[in-house]
Order: C-alpha cells, then sequence, then structure tokens
C-alpha cells in the first residue's frame, strides 16, 4: 500500500544509489570537483587543530589510530604516582621536583620498551628545556600550531583526558592538600601530555607517510594526494554504505605496504561523491515534484503508518483526489521538519509534561486530606528528616504506622555548616553543601570523667590499625615477608572469606561487633561552643564551635523557615543518614548531598545539642520563639541502605520522656521494615513477595556484601522536589521519587524564608537530579561505566580498567532503572510571591529559566496549581481530561504489591479513626 501510494510499483521508480554509481563515475568523473572538495575539507580540517581538536585528533580522523591508547600507560604510571594519596608503596625520593622534571628522569629509565622503534626519543628528550614553560613552546613550535592558537590546543589537549586534567588542576588550585608538599604545577602538567603526543604523533607519522608530526607537513602531503585525503577522511569519519567502507579499507590496508597507486585513490574518492550525490538526490527540498525513492520514501512511510496504526486502505486514500492531493507532501514536509528539531528534547518533554500531568492532578485531589495544617493540637513526636527522596517512603510508613506524629523535610546539614571531627578523625570533614565555605569547626570529645576510656580505646585502637596497615605494606613491598605472612594469616582469611560469600548480614555483623569490644566504646559528646567570635576565622583557620548569638541565630531561622514556632512536640528527633555499603569506591554518591555526599548525623547530633541548651532557649525566646519546658531535641541517623537508626545521645533523654522514646523507637523500627518491604520490588535479586522481616534482613545482608554492584539505589528515579507544608503532600504515594522540604507560607508574609529555603534546597535537589541525568543519557561521557571493571587510583578516583581517564559521574548501576527528566519543583505559595522571587534572585533564573528545573506552584487556601513558562510565567493549569483520575487505595501497599515498575501517584486512605481523632482535636483547638 505505501508503495502504491507513492507511485513505486515493483521495477519501477529511480533505483537505489549504489546502482547509479557506475552512471554517475561515467558522466561526471569531475577531477576537479574532487580536488575543490578535498581542499576545502583540509584546509578546514587543519584550522581546526588548535581550537576544535588537537593532532592527536588528526592523525585520529585520517589514520582510525588513536595515539592515546599507546601513550596511555607511560602517562599514567606517573602521574598516578605523583597524585597518590597513600595508595602507592613507593613514592621516590626525587618527588620534591616538579612533575615534568621527575617525569623526564623516570621517562629516561623506564620508556625502552615503548619506544624501541623510535632511536631518537632520548635525544629528543635531552634537547627538551628544562622549564615546563619553554618545553610548551619548543614542542608547539616543532609540531607547527601556529602561536595565535597555542592557548586553544592546551585546552583542548586537557580536555581530551578530562578526569586527570580537572584532578591534576584542582591540586595545582589547592597547595598543601592534606599536607602534602609536592608542587603540582599545572604547566608541568600540560608539558609532559604536550611532549607525549609529540612523541608519539611523530612515531606514527614516521611509519605511514615517512614524514614529521607537523601541522604543516601534513597539510602539504595531502594537497598532493587530495584523492587519498578524501578516502581517509570520509572513511573515518562519514557515513558510508559497507561496499564503499570495505573497499576502502582494504585500500588503506594495502597503502601501508606501498602497494597502491594513485589512481587507486582517485576512482574510490569519485565513487564516494558521487555516492553522496545520489543520496541527496529525490524528495527532499521539493516534496511535492520531485521523484520519490524506494530505499528512502517508500521505508520512511512504511515506518510511519505502522506508527500512526493506519491500515492499507488508509494509506491508499493519501495518493487519492480530492482533500488528500496534498497529504503526502504534507507528511513528508512534517517529517523533514521534525528531523531538524532536535528529536530527544521533543521526547523529553513529552515524558515530563506525562509525569507532571500525574503530579498536579494528585496534589489538587489531595488538597486538605492531609494532616497537620494548622499544628493546633502537639505531636506525640516531630521528626526532622533529610529532604532526601529515599526518606519519602519512610515517612510515608512512619506516618501510617502512627498518625500522631509529625514528619518535616529539611536540607540535612541543619542549617549548620560546619567542618566535623570526630573522636578518631584525623582531619576535619566538610558538612554541608558544595557550594558553602565553612570556617567552624565542631569536635566530638571524651565526656569528662571518661579519659581513662579514651585512653585504653586509642590504644587498642591505634594497634589495630598498626597491625592492619603493617600486613597491607609487608605484603606489597616484601615478596618474601609478605608470602610468609600470607601463609600465616591464610586461615584466617579463609573463613573471613567465606563468611562475607555466603552469610554476609551474620559475617559483616560479627566483624562490626569484634572491631567495637577490641576498641571499647568511648562515651562521647559534641564541643560546640565558642566563648568569643574569632576575627580571623576563614575556611583555613577555623573558629572552634560557634558562639551563643551565632548559636542562637542558626537554630532560629531553622525552625521559622520549616514552620517550627509552636506546638512543639516533647519529642523533636533530627534524622541525618548515611549508607552503609562494602567495597564501592561511589560510596559519596549514596550519602547526604546537603553534606557534599557524606553522612549528616554529626549535624543532627549538633542541633540537638544546641538546641537542648538553656541559654539558647532563653535567647530564642527573646526572639519569640517559645519552646516547651518538656521539649526534648535528640539527633538520629538513618542507614538508607539498611534501614536501621542510629540515636545519639540517647542516654541524655530525660527519664519523663523514656516511655514516648520507647514507643517512637518501636515505630521507628516498624516503619523501617514496610520500608524495606517497599524497596524490594525494584531489587532484581530481591525476594519478589517477602514479609517485612524477610525485606529487612536482605537489606542488611546487602549493606556487608562485598560482592553487591547496587546495594541500593541511592536517587535513582528522584523526579519532584515538594516545598511546602506536610499536608500538601501526606496520604499521597510518591513512590520514593520526591524531594520533600518543609516551609510555612502562613509564618512567611514577605517570602524572604521561602527564598531563603530554595536558594539552599534548590541547588541541592537540581544537583542530584542533573548528575542523574547526565549519567543516564550519556553514561560514556558523563557517567562512569561499570563498576565491575572500576579501579581505584591514587585513593582519588577510579580507572575504567587499568589505563583510561579519571571516570566521573555515576556508574551504570546507580541508574539502571532511572527515568531520565529534569527536577519538577512545586511551590505551595502565593504565584505573586514566587514571581517576586524569580524576577530579584539571578541564580533562581539560571536554574528555573534556563530551563534546568521546571518549576509548578500551588496556591496554598484554593489549591489552584500554575505552571511556569520562562517566556511567559506562570500559567493557570489546566487538567488533562483523557488523563484517568488519581487512584485510591488503602495502604501503600496495596498500590505497590506485584509491580516493579515506577508508579504514578495515588491517594491513600484516611479514613481512619485515629486520622478522624487528630482532624477533630484540631478543629476543637
Amino acid at each position: 500500500a505505501c508503495l502504491s501510494a507513492l507511485g513505486l510499483e515493483t521495477g519501477a521508480g529511480p533505483v537505489h544509489p549504489e546502482q547509479q554509481l557506475s552512471h554517475f563515475a561515467i558522466h561526471t568523473g569531475d577531477r576537479s570537483r574532487l580536488q575543490q572538495r578535498a581542499e576545502y575539507q583540509l584546509d578546514r580540517l587543519c584550522k581546526s587543530v588548535g581550537t576544535d581538536i588537537t593532532l592527536r585528533q588528526l592523525l585520529h580522523a585520517l589514520l582510525g589510530a588513536d595515539i592515546m591508547v599507546e601513550k596511555m600507560p607511560v602517562l599514567l604510571r606517573t602521574l598516578a604516582a605523583w597524585l597518590d594519596q597513600g595508595m602507592a608503596s613507593w613514592r621516590g625520593d626525587n618527588l620534591r621536583h616538579g612533575f615534568y622534571t621527575v617525569w623526564k628522569q623516570l621517562a629516561r629509565e623506564n620508556w625502552g620498551s615503548q619506544l624501541e622503534d623510535m632511536p631518537d626519543w632520548k635525544a629528543h628528550l635531552d634537547a627538551l628545556p628544562d622549564d615546563a614553560g619553554e618545553a610548551l613552546e619548543s614542542e608547539l613550535r616543532h609540531m607547527g600550531i601556529p602561536p595565535e592558537r597555542w592557548c586553544g590546543y592546551l585546552e583542548r589537549l586537557a580536555l581530551d583526558l578530562p578526569g586527570w586534567s580537572g584532578m591534576f588542576l584542582w591540586r595545582h588550585r589547592h597547595p598543601g592538600y592534606r599536607g602534602l608538599a609536592l608542587h603540582t604545577d599545572m604547566m608541568d602538567y600540560l608539558a609532559v601530555r604536550l611532549v607525549l603526543e609529540h612523541l608519539f604523533a611523530r612515531r606514527i607519522c614516521r611509519r605511514y607517510w615517512q614524514i614529521e608530526a607537523s601541522l604543516p607537513r601534513i597539510h602539504n602531503r595531502f594537497r598532493r594526494h587530495p584523492a587519498e585525503f578524501l578516502v581517509r577522511y570520509r572513511t573515518f569519519n562519514g557515513e558510508l554504505p559497507e561496499y564503499l567502507l570495505n573497499r576502502a579499507r582494504l585500500l588503506i590496508d594495502r597503502s601501508r605496504s606501498g602497494r597502491h597507486a594513485d589512481h587507486d585513490w582517485e576512482q574510490l574518492a569519485l565513487l564516494m561523491l558521487d555516492w553522496k550525490r545520489a543520496q541527496k538526490a529525490g524528495f527532499t527540498d521539493t516534496a511535492a515534484t520531485a521523484s520519490p525513492l524506494l530505499h528512502d520514501h517508500g521505508w520512511r512511510l512504511f515506518r510511519l503508518v505502522q506508527l500512526l496504526g493506519l491500515d492499507a486502505g488508509e494509506v491508499r486514500t493519501l495518493s487519492q483526489g480530492g482533500q488528500n492531493t496534498n497529504a503526502l507532501a504534507q507528511l513528508f514536509d512534517c517529517m523533514e521538519r521534525l528531523e531538524r528539531c532536535p528529536p530527544g528534547y521533543l521526547w523529553l518533554q513529552a515524558y515530563e509534561h506525562h509525569y507532571r500531568e500525574q503530579v498536579f492532578q494528585a496534589l489538587r485531589a489531595n488538597h486538605e486530606r492531609g494532616l497537620w495544617p494548622q499544628r493546633q493540637t502537639r505531636p506525640q513526636a516531630q521528626l526532622i528528616f533529610c529532604m532526601d527522596d529515599r526518606e519519602e517512603g519512610f515517612r510515608r510508613h512512619l506516618e501510617s504506622l502512627n498518625p500522631q506524629l509529625e514528619t518535616l523535610g529539611a536540607a540535612a546539614f541543619f542549617n549548620l555548616p560546619m567542618n566535623w571531627r570526630g573522636l578518631d578523625d584525623a582531619t576535619a570533614t566538610k558538612l554541608c553543601p558544595v557550594p558553602v565555605h565553612p570556617v567552624h569547626l565542631v569536635r566530638e570529645q571524651a565526656r569528662a570523667g571518661a579519659e581513662t576510656q579514651k585512653a585504653r580505646h586509642e590504644q587498642r585502637r591505634g594497634l589495630r590499625l598498626k597491625l592492619q596497615y603493617g600486613l597491607h605494606q609487608l605484603s606489597r613491598s616484601s615478596p618474601l615477608a609478605g608470602t610468609v605472612a600470607s601463609l600465616l594469616a591464610a586461615p584466617a582469611s579463609l573463613v573471613l572469606l567465606l563468611g562475607k560469600s555466603f552469610v554476609p548480614r551474620l559475617s559483616g555483623r560479627l566483624s562490626v561487633q569484634l572491631q567495637q569490644n577490641w576498641d571499647r566504646t568511648v562515651p562521647t559528646e559534641v564541643h560546640a561552643n565558642a566563648a568569643d567570635m574569632d576575627p580571623q576565622r576563614s575556611e583555613q583557620h577555623n573558629q572552634q564551635g560557634f558562639t551563643d548569638t551565632e548559636q542562637a541565630d542558626l537554630v532560629a531561622d531553622f525552625l521559622l523557615t520549616h514552620g517550627l514556632t509552636t506546638h512543639l512536640a516533647p519529642l523533636v528527633v533530627l534524622v541525618g543518614h548515611y549508607s552503609t555499603n562494602q567495597n564501592n569506591p561511589h560510596q559519596a554518591a549514596y550519602g547526604c548531598g546537603a553534606c557534599s555526599g557524606r553522612y549528616s548525623g554529626p549535624n543532627a547530633r549538633t542541633f540537638a545539642t544546641l538546641a537542648n541548651r538553656s541559654v539558647i532557649r532563653q535567647l530564642l525566646a527573646e526572639r519569640g520563639i517559645s519552646i516547651p519546658a518538656d521539649c526534648w531535641f535528640i539527633g538520629a541517623e538513618h542507614d538508607t541502605c539498611n534501614e536501621v537508626i542510629r540515636w545519639q545521645d540517647a542516654d541524655q533523654v530525660p527519664a519523663t520522656h523514656q516511655a514516648a522514646f520507647s514507643a517512637l523507637q518501636q515505630d521507628m523500627q516498624q516503619a523501617g521494615r514496610q520500608s524495606a518491604r517497599e524497596r524490594c520490588r525494584k531489587l532484581a535479586s530481591a525476594p519478589r513477595h517477602p514479609t517485612p522481616e524477610q525485606a529487612l534482613r536482605h537489606m542488611s545482608a546487602r549493606a556487608f556484601d562485598y560482592s553487591q554492584p547496587r546495594p541500593e539505589l541511592g536517587h535513582a528515579t528522584n523526579a519532584l522536589a515538594l516545598i511546602g507544608r506536610r499536608s500538601m503532600s501526606q496520604s499521597l504515594f510518591l513512590d520514593r521519587r520526591a524531594f520533600l522540604i518543609s516551609y510555612d507560607w502562613r509564618t512567611d508574609p514577605d517570602g524572604s524564608m521561602l527564598e531563603r529555603t530554595v536558594l539552599s534546597a534548590g541547588p541541592v535537589g537540581a544537583g542530584i537530579s542533573l548528575e542523574y541525568y547526565f549519567s543516564s543519557v550519556d553514561n560514556p561521557h558523563y557517567g562512569c561505566g561499570s563498576k565491575v571493571a572500576h579501579n581505584i587510583t591514587g585513593l582519588f578516583g577510579v580507572m575504567q580498567g587499568s589505563s583510561s581517564d579519571l571516570r566521573t559521574g555515576l556508574p551504570c548501576q546507580m541508574i539502571e532503572i532511572h527515568e531520565p527528566m529534569r527536577l519538577l519543583m512545586v511551590l505551595e505559595a502565593a504565584p505573586e510571591t514566587v514571581s517576586a522571587i524569580y524576577a530579584r534572585q539571578p541564580a533562581i533564573r539560571e536554574l528555573i529559566g534556563n530551563g534546568w528545573v521546571l518549576l509548578g506552584v500551588k496556591e496554598p487556601e484554593q489549591g489552584q496549581l500554575y505552571f511556569f513558562h520562562p517566556e511567559r510565567g506562570l500559567e493557570p493549569w489546566q487538567a488533562d481530561t483523557e488523563l484517568p483520575p488519581t487512584a485510591h487505595v488503602a495502604t501503600s501497599a496495596d498500590w505497590y504489591q506485584g509491580s516493579d515498575r515506577h508508579l504514578p501517584p495515588a491517594l491513600l486512605d484516611l479514613d481512619r479513626p485515629a486520622f478522624s481523632a487528630i482532624r477533630t482535636s484540631g478543629e476543637a483547638a
């Protein structure tokens, strides 16, 4: 039917371009056309050296061979040792000099096997200047790069290996990092890279063309051989049919042995040009009049009608008279215009639109169904979780178990930009968002009277670490002693290996218990107080703790921003989080984004310590924030992998609160079981229909399994951020896809707190979302491949295999089930307030106006929803009438049970006595 509609019956119509080649070659064998085309492409390619490509990429375009493969092993051994942070067993005794100087010396000693077919490589190294800058200038001149392109060439050279170049540049900008005294200068790195590029390019140019690796010489050679250039360029950079590609590769292979003639190149080049010319013929710009082609229009129409669901009769009507006279031309014209648009972006918008419609419809249906919209009574307890999307499921299950509990969400550094140094930490750790540069240091220290316990702990722990390090270094540096040590340790190692392999959960818990029993625990406390502000404090010189005024400011700002100013519960729990996993160099990707990928338990503990101080409560009262005398703050840390809750300073909870605290702990444990059960459905190796206890045991085993590349799924599937009261999203099943940030519009008449919340939490959510988006859509470039092939390098990065660029981004195992789309951020606030914030904040305009984040607004009183268009601003949302209504189910399990797919939002049943009682008491109050 498609062929009939196009008038292409069997044997009719223009023939395929492959069959036209002999005709074109006979009648249009125009050597001048070949010469002009080749010279144009050659000039264009050579002019791009130093602006878009390097000499290495030029040779790759003409030879199909990448000299990076040969030079990487030579470069990386020295480079990894230079940047090493404690993994290398040998560092040498000459590293006090610059990288370029040390590299030249090591190259003379260790390069023989790599450059044995280049007899003058040592002379080349000896002739290099001792200064890296002078060496750069010398090599660029020898390579024939024009001076005006030198800066661009070095930039492109660095971007050839963005991972290694970025790491070296970072160390260049942070001298003395971790006490490393190496002189790390980017000029040294670029000099080494350029010398290597010149040497290996010279070897390959001599091997194939008997010329030096110089841009003018390469250009001149192919000016004399235009046909050869065209064949090589089209072979390695164009789209050729298989029969032409095979002929080209055979000719290129013969040219290496000299068994070719110029007319061979010329004949093949003309065939390539004629094939391209024939390919362009036909139904392109004049779709209504040009003759359709069987291989082009017939096939495209056949695929299109399949997608549109048209039958043969409907297809035939496209070519009939009347209203369908121009139907075919319109179809192909539409396809041409669509092909000129980026189709991926169209699909992305359609995908995002579908999900947005589901979310908006659910938010509208859930209006005024959630609890605690006014908080007119005191909850049993209030729990402030991280905004992390992984906490959405835990909070949902906890509220279902006990509606008397109120949960809130915040960036889990809890408004405490600080460096943290634990009792056993050798250095301080930054625990706040990446863009923030903390100037305060908070320490964990032994409590008064625990000095003896601390001394015993340090002695026993130091002995254990010294033994571990000694065995590790012995096995690497001394063959004889290492062999003896390995044999002696073999029985214990075998038992440990079998335990990790077959009973990881039991083995892991036993190892942790044995380590704790050996090291001995020490009762500790947080030291976060400073008598006076240090005027010299800086990122390098931290102030020890916070002054009372600073503490009151930080606590007040946090409580006001998240609506915790009235009816505080007897127990207020701040829940940070971390993730337990084994053998995982990407652990930071499972950590807390608000704490730079680390753990946020210390922030929760520190905030609780500050908020429990009587002097801070007095200062807060002076500012109009009254914390009840019976209100107690406590810190906790949620393990997002095995669902364990680690309570902090639990022995300090007053006796009057012990009963309520014990009940809360039981609720948290049960919520952890339910959360583990829900998570199992998306893990291929998890049980399909587990009980909550079975699910928790499985998750615990994954946390201790050293062979598990997916201990948990991290932020995979994140798609939504809700900033508003919990009542906006409570009783909604959001499938652990939503960042939940608490904000109360009623305490923020001018929108200043919303502005601060979006500025702090927005980049955190956007950063996580974009990290997953780019790692999903182009993992080879923006991700880091499979964990299975990763090798840790120098304790600062991973390589794919034994010699590759440093891999950044997320591994395949973390993004396999992720749906790449931009984060949809919905604010519960007045539309005019949001518009005013957008107008005055460049950082927000950069994220939302440039399309990195999508914005929606929910008007809090009437529930009207708006969507933001960068060109038109906020516009009222109109529901898609074809979308089915939001599902209504009794519990979360009723919605997700039996499904391993991403589910749309659903309304959970709140018509239960406990919920009704809370609503009744709130209305009575």
